[in-house]
């Protein structure tokens, strides 16, 4: 593969770094969108000693923060006039109700908000590539979902596997609709299912808690480098070329929900989301 530029958004850990490494080990310019300055530093340095390669930078990135979404972006257009990989990885699973800098609930915010206004602000970086890629990360969860219109961000009854669904449902639909708007041009858009990883996406943060419990099941897991197999099948390979807007498990095309192939729905979202993050 040609040296191509890539964007991964939480690289920090898990499937993020793993999506680094690997991409980086195929010759790719990987820039990590980190949340946190030293994790940041501490995943960079691991991604360049494990892929073996100096093409590696860090950028931070707060999917919960608008503002840090905008801030990022200029960041990389000051380096890079075309992007050819953008890998929407970054998620947060949230047990008790959590908001984001702009009040969004934490999940629709910044599994889907949070990427549907990064995604948008990098379209000519994508379009002055020659043949890009725009890899969405779902989940199996999106088949329980809903999008909840009149209270997306559970103001009234918080429920986090109702959040969790919807905002990986919000992943398939936002895929769907860009796909759907690029049509005719070199980008693809497609979205996937990683299978069941051990990564720290139950753990609180702040608190550590859950983290026995992952550790607990952990073999039962795939592992972060087992789940990032298709999305870096979606990046790197020839047979997926040109095709967009589908949804992939286990490096295959995958059935999604009735709700997941619903274009109506997924336009209706796309206008939601836009005057959310003021685009």
């Amino acid at each position: 593969m040609d040296k191509k530029v890539a964007i991964v958004t939480g690289a920090n850990s898990g499937m993020g770094l793993a999506t680094t490494i690997e991409l980086a080990k195929y010759g790719s310019h990987v820039i990590m969108f980190c949340r946190n300055e030293n994790r940041g530093a501490e995943a960079l340095k691991i991604a360049k000693e494990k892929s073996r390669s100096d093409n590696l930078s860090l950028i931070l990135c707060d999917l919960g923060s608008l503002e840090s979404i905008r801030k990022a972006t200029k960041e990389f257009k000051k380096h890079h006039q075309a992007l050819d990989l953008l890998i929407n990885n970054a998620g947060v699973v949230s047990i008790k109700k959590r908001v984001t800098q702009d009040g969004f609930e934490s999940q629709l915010g910044v599994n889907h908000l949070g990427h549907f206004l990064l995604t948008n602000l990098l379209l000519d970086n994508l379009k002055a590539a020659d043949e890009a890629r725009v890899i969405v990360v779902s989940s199996g969860a999106h088949k329980w979902g809903k999008i909840y219109f009149n209270d997306p961000h559970f103001i009234k009854n918080y429920n986090v596997i109702k959040g969790y669904g919807q905002s990986k449902l919000a992943n398939i639909l936002f895929a769907r609709a860009l796909a759907n708007k690029l049509e005719g041009t070199n980008i693809t858009v497609n979205s996937l299912h990683p299978g069941a990883v051990a990564t720290n996406l139950g753990v609180d943060r702040g608190t550590g808690f859950g983290k026995m419990i992952m550790k607990g099941l952990s073999s039962f897991f795939k592992t972060p480098l087992q789940g990032v197999e298709t999305a870096i099948y979606l990046a790197t390979s020839p047979e997926v070329k040109g095709i967009s807007g589908e949804y992939y498990y286990n490096k295959k095309k995958a059935p999604t929900s009735k709700r997941g192939l619903d274009l109506d729905l997924a336009e209706k979202l796309w206008r939601w989301s836009e005057e959310q993050v003021h685009l």
